[in-house]
């Protein structure tokens, strides 16, 4: 089993954050986006979404996509994390929260830094004014954020799941990309940004 990664990137850290919080290893391969390497025929056989991570089994299955990935390793590790929650109203919560997260916070993120930066302008159209709106939607998500995390400790309630990653991940982006305070306007954002980070898992 090979996991194919670029280590920087918000995707690839989210599965590698995950398998630390359920005790799990397995073999990386890195893969040079800038250099194009996801783009290769070779890789785009193998992914789906053409994208890292992806996940190699013995098999030759493929598995792309982040989520994907840590939903495969949910079920083959027995673990007790429950970053997906337990069956019933919790795991409905955290997918709830999760996709919350993911879509109007990371995903914003991931628009912005694109599109501004034009990252990849080799292989996409970068459209500025839309990495600008991108940007606002994301930095708009942090009341939406910072009020619930005023109502619970973490994203999905009172304890770490797979939304406290991608959420991590996404403050992580904007304050690293767009140097975003959030110490002093969002308390509880810091509060929880910080206690994660003290954890050996997100380091």
């Amino acid at each position: 089993m090979k996991l194919y990664e670029s280590a920087a990137t918000p995707s690839c850290r989210r599965v590698s954050i995950f398998l630390k919080l359920i005790g799990a290893e397995v073999d990386r391969v890195s893969v040079d986006l800038k250099g194009g390497e996801n783009i290769t025929p070779e890789f785009q056989n193998k992914s789906a979404s053409g994208t890292v991570p992806l996940l190699e089994l013995d098999d030759g299955t493929n598995i792309s996509e982040s989520v994907a990935i840590c939903r495969y390793f949910d079920h083959l590790v027995p673990n007790s994390a429950n970053l997906f929650g337990t069956p019933g109203v919790q795991s409905a919560q955290v997918e709830m929260w999760h996709r919350i997260v993911e879509f109007q916070g990371l995903i914003a993120g991931f628009q912005a830094f694109r599109n501004i930066t034009g990252f990849y302008s080799d292989r996409e159209n970068c459209v500025s004014e839309w990495g600008e709106e991108s940007k606002g939607r994301a930095i708009a998500f942090l009341d939406k954020l910072e009020m619930r995390l005023s109502q619970s400790s973490y994203v999905a309630g009172e304890q770490v799941s797979i939304a406290d990653i991608t959420g991590f991940l996404f403050i992580n982006l904007m304050k690293g990309a767009f140097k975003v305070q959030i110490e002093d306007e969002y308390t509880h954002i810091q509060v929880w940004h910080s206690k994660l980070g003290a954890m050996p898992e997100f380091q």
